[in-house]
């Protein structure tokens, strides 16, 4: 196996797992992740967590795990992951997932396998109202881009703050006016702060990732980033990761 290629012949991809307290929940993810066929490689980058994280990872020998001893935000994490990924394409996981499947996995990394699209983003079934409406969640943690596309801008991810991952992804989507998949998810959720820490420090620490965003592009600059993002997005075939071997589509969604 190489860098570039799978054992099935396909693109290899990198998954990187960013967590920081999801002991309850990050098994679930890795469940799949880690023994799925379209991943060369499972790489978690633990963010300076105090509960039992790291040695639920440990129970998944395959899986290469990146310990921070501080914790630092998800941005800083997220460039220790690239920096050590060694596939062209990188599918990024939220370590809080809930219903996740085989089949999401597959259906997230289709597009992108298949040249139909250079980014894939999933749209979960508990992603804000307002997304689901318009068809695309420009913060979405679920992503399948190009690792070029974020090697170059490491230095740059270094100085974002904690949260700013996503918005600042976008932003080098559209100036490059990449072609964007969305991947529908209707039963995958994703655990929100107030379920994990309560309501009054969940709702702290939703506004303290609100405040993240809003550091990296003005208000209207997100509105604005929404409306260009969708103006990229493609209308592709829903593809698994078994017919994509054989080059035969499933029926379009």
């Amino acid at each position: 196996m190489t860098a570039t290629s799978s054992a099935y012949g396909s693109p290899f991809i990198s998954c990187i797992i960013c967590a920081y307290n999801e002991a309850p929940r990050i098994g679930q993810v890795l469940a799949v992740a880690a023994t799925h066929a379209a991943l060369g490689e499972v790489i978690v980058v633990d963010d300076g967590s105090t509960d039992g994280t790291v040695d639920i990872v440990r129970q998944f020998p395959s899986v290469r795990l990146i310990a921070r001893g501080t914790n630092g935000g998800k941005s800083a994490a997220m460039v220790d992951g690239i920096a050590a990924a060694r596939g062209d394409l990188l599918m990024l996981l939220d370590a809080d997932l809930k219903g996740l499947a085989t089949e999401h996995i597959s259906a997230l990394a289709a597009p992108v396998i298949t040249g139909r699209a250079d980014v894939s983003i999933s749209l979960r079934q508990n992603s804000l109202a307002i997304f689901r409406a318009i068809g695309l969640d420009f913060v979405s943690g679920e992503r399948v881009v190009k690792k070029a596309l974020l090697n170059e801008a490491l230095a740059q991810i270094r100085t974002l703050p904690r949260f700013g991952i996503e918005v600042f992804m976008n932003r080098l989507i559209i100036d490059r006016r990449l072609r964007i998949a969305v991947t529908h998810w209707p039963h995958v959720t994703q655990a929100r702060k107030t379920e994990k820490l309560g309501y009054w420090r969940g709702v702290r620490a939703e506004w303290r990732m609100i405040s993240d965003l809003l550091r990296v592009v003005y208000p209207f600059a997100l509105i604005s980033q929404t409306v260009r993002l969708s103006r990229l997005r493609i209308d592709h075939g829903r593809v698994s990761f078994a017919t994509r071997m054989k080059g035969v589509p499933e029926t379009p969604q």
